[in-house]
């Protein structure tokens, strides 16, 4: 995988604006994290971490996607899709250093902003704003998730498949169906007939 350094820079600009949205972040603050931050790059259908390892990384993605999914039996049931600008880990297995029961796969070539546990601890330590973001960042990754789970109990299928098509609708170009339907907990031969009719103009289903 061939990056610019060009790209490299829009990307940290990208990771700063994102953390400057959870706490007041000077740029000279910003680059005290740089030195933490490491930049990993994977290929097209690269396994970044599988079940039964321990999560060393907090990722977030500078450009590229990826999914984290449960093998279940013979299925696999994916539970994050992830794209530039969201923080894709095995989440149980880092904050609890237990083996991982998810995997994570890129789904395009991919390149992380990453973290061990080991240099955010010491961050946390040094920093006295480090210790705030984290905290601020995993409540809105739990938040989302409490979110996602009461929209998939609360949302019949056809709006859960309207919702995602209306806020993600560049995902429907780069991630395969059978992962948005996972997702989303859609039969598969449920989600292509939504999609047709979506796209014939047919609002009944």
């Amino acid at each position: 995988m061939s990056n610019s350094a060009s790209s490299y820079k829009a990307a940290l600009e990208d990771l700063y604006r994102y953390f400057a949205r959870f706490t007041p972040l000077s740029k000279q603050e910003f680059n005290q994290f740089l030195p933490y931050i490491e930049i990993r790059e994977f290929e097209k259908k690269a396994i970044v971490i599988n079940t039964g390892e321990v999560e060393r990384y907090l990722n977030v993605i500078a450009w590229g996607l990826a999914r984290k999914y449960l093998p279940v039996r013979n299925r696999e049931i994916t539970v994050q899709l992830a794209s530039e600008g969201h923080i894709v880990h095995a989440d149980l297995s880092f904050h609890y250093r237990i083996p991982s029961s998810c995997v994570i796969e890129t789904i395009e070539p991919t390149v992380f902003f990453s973290i061990t546990y080991e240099n955010l601890q010491e961050a946390y330590d040094l920093f006295p704003k480090a210790e705030r973001l984290g905290r601020l960042l995993l409540s809105d990754l739990f938040v989302k998730k409490d979110s996602r789970y009461f929209d998939q109990l609360r949302k019949n299928t056809r709006e859960r498949f309207l919702d995602y098509v209306r806020t993600h609708p560049q995902m429907l170009q780069r991630v395969p169906q059978k992962y948005i339907a996972s997702y989303l907990n859609i039969k598969p031969e449920t989600f292509s007939r939504l999609k047709h009719l979506m796209r014939s103009g047919r609002k009944a289903l």
